[in-house]
């Protein structure tokens, strides 16, 4: 058996331990999805909360015809989609993402206030109008500035800010609409 080569063997005392690989650390999310995730879920609770109310609140309590409410309504919601066009346009050429949800932020906050008083209803249409215009083409392009380009987890981060969106939207017709006709507008 000489002509024969054998591979040699560990003695027995050599116990073999497989590779195990070290656990894969999974990278969490930038902490700014938090931020924008909530700021955005509020604003979109604001948002659809105040479209829940606006019609009945100019037909029950200010006296509008429900035509006249409505052709207001529809105005209103058709400049809140046009007005990220200019929003975004301004954010890119000069102001920024950041600075641009900021300014709309404060801008929108005062257009919720300015709805405080029945005199300034159209002044806080339009802050929110212009306040939207700039809020809401940013935010979402932050959400994607905050990762590195072909990062996996972009997607999943895209996923979770639209969870924001989605819960806002969900539960303020629900909380909106009966506190305005049950507690006042």
């Amino acid at each position: 058996m000489s002509g024969h080569n054998q591979p040699e063997q560990e003695p027995m005392s050599v116990i073999a331990t497989p590779h195990v690989p070290a656990p894969l650390e999974v990278e969490r999310h930038p902490p700014g999805l938090k931020i924008i995730f909530f700021t955005e879920m509020w604003e979109r609770f604001s948002y659809y909360g105040m479209r829940a109310l606006l019609v009945l609140y100019l037909v029950k309590s200010l006296g509008y015809s429900r035509a006249d409410a409505l052709e207001l309504y529809g105005i209103y919601t058709g400049l809140v989609y046009l007005t990220p066009l200019a929003g975004g346009y301004l954010a890119d050429r000069y102001l920024g993402m950041r600075q641009g949800a900021v300014i709309g932020a404060i801008i929108m906050m005062l257009g919720h206030f300015a709805m405080a008083f029945e005199s300034l209803l159209h002044i806080a249409l339009g802050l929110l109008i212009v306040g939207n215009g700039f809020f809401k083409p940013n935010t979402s392009s932050m959400v994607g500035k905050l990762y590195r380009e072909h990062d996996p987890r972009r997607t999943g981060g895209a996923t979770i800010f639209y969870m924001g969106v989605i819960l806002g939207a969900f539960f303020s017709p629900l909380v909106a609409g009966p506190l305005g006709e049950r507690i006042g507008w």
